[in-house]
């Protein structure tokens, strides 16, 4: 099969690198959910060989996936893991989550459901970074995005930009403090939330 592609990921992995590499300088094991396509994980990977990244995605994916780990493999990244938010996640423990463009394509319930399963997963002074679009204060931070999210609720109206007061209470309960929120290319963010309890 051809490869998966995704543009956004081509024009946000550079901006979103030095940031991880920072946040996650003291990581050795990262689980990325929803990897996509696959891009985000072949680029990242190999820049931070300190850390093992696994990939995980729903098994439609994982073909897609590998094509881009058999094309740029790297000793550290891991081929994908099945992982749907509706059923047990199929890890133990990791130092670090990542997840990019998610929390808006799924339903507010599998939100709830992913940040209940960070708070079983994520180990003690773990990282959780997130990257995509948020709202503040009950508003867009841009038109693009306000037609964006228009654009999602007409494909799925569980679907939609979360409200980053909303994330921020969802993160807490699960024994999550926000240390960072990066402004990033194309009216996204980068959140980076520390494990406290």
């Amino acid at each position: 099969m051809n490869k998966p592609f995704s543009q956004a990921c081509e024009n946000n992995k550079t901006a979103i690198l030095p940031l991880l590499t920072q946040s996650l300088k003291s990581a050795k094991t990262l689980l990325e959910i929803g990897s996509g396509t696959g891009q985000h994980a072949v680029y990242f990977a190999p820049n931070m060989p300190w850390l093992t990244w696994q990939t995980s995605d729903r098994a439609i994916n994982h073909q897609g996936i590998n094509c881009w780990l058999k094309e740029q493999p790297s000793d550290n990244l891991l081929a994908p893991l099945t992982l749907d938010l509706h059923h047990d996640w199929p890890i133990k423990s990791v130092d670090a989550i990542y997840t990019a463009n998610t929390l808006h394509i799924i339903s507010w319930p599998l939100v709830q459901t992913f940040f209940a399963g960070v708070a079983q997963h994520l180990a003690l002074a773990g990282r959780l970074c997130i990257y995509g679009p948020f709202n503040y204060q009950g508003q867009h931070t841009s038109e693009s995005n306000a037609n964006f999210d228009l654009w999602l609720k007409e494909h799925d109206e569980l679907s939609g930009i979360r409200d980053i007061e909303a994330i921020i209470a969802l993160a807490k309960s699960a024994g999550l403090l926000l240390t960072d929120d990066h402004a990033m290319p194309a009216n996204n963010r980068l959140l980076i939330f520390n494990k406290v309890n």
